[in-house]
């Protein structure tokens, strides 16, 4: 791999980064970039999980005075909810063939942006406002790991939406849980594709370099996009992903 190979892949590490930690989907940078780079698009994918850990860790860490007041063991279930889903995620990543999955993508992103977008009308009208609905969100969440765990690219969004219509908080509380809840994903799966030798050390390195700084980064600008521009943020970026995403199952 030649130098501007390498430093093409730590700067899509850094953008990863930083939109990660504002609304997810930082994978759609790194991904293709990796990819048009030459490297097979299953060991792309596993580099790119691996290398957004760190980045995912230090989101989190960036956003963790947002966290909302809720009872720690609640938080556990989420977190353990998104673990489960990581690892059966990550063991059909290395079972089945990725084409199938590619199809469902795109309608997966542009289900959660339009999640996002009429949260408040949906949390309205079921009464998620008045507190949070526990047992959908964690079944969700699993589903939501799965995902994640298979393909990790607009998780953030999916995580986004689901906590709107669930939880009762605003959304930049939503945003910290969903930045602890995407690096439990990313760190199981990790350690999954590293445990069963699927790691292409070196992009999946420089990714990780490169996120680091993006996600404090993506942490400090986040914190001051006010609610509703941040909400339209999300949905504008989550209608161009499964509008790329689309476009490049079509192309296939």
């Amino acid at each position: 791999m030649g130098i501007w190979a390498m430093v093409a892949i730590a700067a899509a590490g850094f953008a990863a980064g930083a939109v990660n930690t504002v609304v997810g989907s930082g994978s759609l940078i790194t991904y293709p970039t990796m990819v048009m780079l030459g490297i097979p698009p299953v060991a792309a994918n596993i580099a790119n999980t691996v290398g957004l850990v760190p980045g995912s860790v230090a989101g989190a860490w960036g956003y963790r005075s947002e966290l909302p007041a809720i009872d720690h063991k609640r938080l556990g279930w989420l977190g353990s909810a998104s673990a489960i889903g990581a690892v059966i995620g990550a063991f059909l990543l290395t079972r089945l063939p990725a084409a199938s999955f590619k199809i469902v993508v795109p309608f997966l992103i542009l289900l959660a942006a339009l999640l996002v977008a009429f949260q408040p009308r949906i949390a309205k009208r079921t009464g998620a406002a008045a507190g949070t609905r526990w047992q959908p969100l964690l079944i969700t969440v699993a589903a939501a790991g799965i995902y994640g765990g298979y393909f990790s690219a607009a998780q953030g969004v999916i995580l986004l939406g689901l906590l709107g219509l669930f939880m009762a908080a605003g959304i930049q509380q939503h945003n910290a849980i969903k930045n602890i809840l995407q690096a439990i994903v990313n760190v199981v799966a990790a350690l999954f594709f590293v445990a069963t030798g699927h790691v292409t050390w070196l992009p999946a390195g420089l990714v990780a370099v490169g996120s680091i700084a993006g996600a404090l980064t993506g942490a400090w600008i986040g914190k001051r996009i006010p609610a509703r521009g941040l909400r339209i943020f999300v949905v504008i970026f989550g209608f161009a992903m499964a509008a790329l995403m689309a476009w490049q199952a079509l192309r296939r």
